[in-house]
């Protein structure tokens, strides 16, 4: 029997293999995956740039050194008067001197004075350029120039505080004409040989406050450079001051009436109205043995400390006690008038008072302080017994000596009113 053979199925190899071959030729022929862009290298900070300092401010200059009275004063003369810029015309320049004054206190002394005659014998020898006339109204009515200057106790950093070691010399030139500085001159003088004794109008005065005249003198002076104006305090009463020293002179020469003359004359004016002024009539009358006119002036000065908030009155003590003392030289000092009159125009306030003592800067500061409050606490009840209406507007305190205004610790006549009593305006 014959058996016929039966067909093969198709193989299911084939299509698998051409798939797996199509398959791979695909991924031949294909771009290579791309890669990931690579992360970006960090950046280094740049490094922090130190900032360049600014310049040091230049370092002040040295201050002129301490020299014998006699040379500062010349030393601050002729930078003074060898270093004006003036007008080529006319060929001499008339100049004034205006008395020079203490840099605190206003006063004229020994040492002033003779600073005065110095720079007139150096000017008149040294320096033609100028015609030295007499500080008087008609001389100062022809706008001349003028020197003024201060003299100030300094401590040992040049300040007008506490014990004093030396002097300042401070001298200015002043054109009338342009009203302005045209030199300054500096100096400083060692303390030794110098009398700073106030001269008999000063020694004499009873009290002590801020004037505008003293105040626009000594700015004219101190703290000014050549080109600056003229202080306008001084400026608008120059004419009043040349009269008002011919007055302080004729006192100083015991011509008591033909000084309450002159006194009296510039009290008439607008620019009249100053402690100078006053002062000057006060001491004029009690001179002459006026004494309602000579209390009338001295309500004035009163008048003029309260509305200034602050006067200090020559209520002098002994040193070291609160026994009162009087200056052989000076005049009598008649304190039931000054307590009258202070009472009746203290009275008259709504405010209150503080009545502050003050010493000398002799002796521990604990001491000088208790010793003060003691001389303030005496004055007070004196003050009471003539003005019963202040009893509760009335206080006493005492500050020894760090308000001292001399500060030379001599004890006399030249350091009188570091030993003052001031009489302050304060609320209630």
């Amino acid at each position: 029997m014959i058996t016929t053979a039966r067909p093969r199925p198709p193989s299911r190899l084939l299509p698998t293999l051409l798939l797996c071959l199509t398959a791979w030729l695909a991924s031949c022929s294909a771009p290579p995956p791309a890669k990931a862009p690579a992360a970006p290298e960090p950046i280094a900070a740049p490094a922090p740039v130190e900032p360049t300092p600014p310049p040091a401010p230049p370092a002040p200059p040295a201050p002129p050194p301490i020299l014998p009275f006699d040379e500062a004063v010349l030393s601050a003369a002729n930078n003074l008067l060898g270093g004006a810029k003036l007008a080529s015309d006319p060929a001499k320049h008339a100049l004034v001197v205006d008395p020079l004054i203490d840099g605190v206190t206003g006063m004229q002394s020994t040492a002033t004075q003779a600073m005065g005659a110095k720079l007139a014998e150096l000017i008149r020898k040294s320096y033609p350029q100028y015609d030295l006339q007499t500080f008087n109204a008609p001389n100062v009515a022809k706008s001349p120039l003028v020197l003024v200057g201060t003299f100030t106790g300094v401590n040992g950093q040049r300040r007008a505080e506490g014990q004093r070691e030396a002097f300042r010399i401070c001298l200015a030139l002043a054109d009338l004409k342009t009203g302005k500085l045209v030199s300054k001159g500096l100096a400083f003088a060692a303390k030794d040989g110098v009398d700073i004794t106030p001269t008999a109008f000063f020694r004499d005065a009873p009290a002590w406050l801020d004037d505008p005249n003293t105040t626009g003198y000594v700015r004219t002076c101190q703290g000014t450079k050549a080109g600056d104006p003229i202080h306008p305090a001084y400026l608008e009463r120059i004419q009043s001051a040349a009269t008002i020293s011919e007055a302080i002179d004729a006192y100083s020469a015991g011509r008591y009436a033909e000084a309450l003359k002159l006194y009296n004359s510039v009290a008439a004016a607008p620019s009249g109205k100053q402690l100078r002024v006053y002062q000057g009539q006060y001491l004029s009358n009690i001179r002459l043995n006026k004494r309602p006119a000579a209390a009338q002036a001295f309500g004035q000065i009163v008048e003029q400390g309260l509305e200034t908030k602050r006067l200090g009155v020559k209520f002098l003590f002994k040193p070291g006690s609160t026994t009162y003392w009087t200056d052989p030289k000076g005049i009598a000092t008649p304190h039931a008038m000054w307590l009258q009159e202070i009472g009746t125009r203290a009275g008259k306030l709504k405010s209150c008072l503080d009545v502050v003592g003050h010493t000398s800067p002799t002796g521990p500061e604990p001491i000088n302080e208790a010793l003060a409050r003691k001389r303030a606490e005496l004055v007070r009840l004196d003050l009471l017994r003539v003005a019963k209406s202040l009893d509760q507007r009335v206080i006493a305190t005492g500050v020894g000596s760090r308000e001292s205004m001399i500060g030379n610790g001599r004890n006399d006549a030249s350091d009188a009113l570091d030993r003052r009593v001031e009489f302050k305006v304060v609320g209630c």
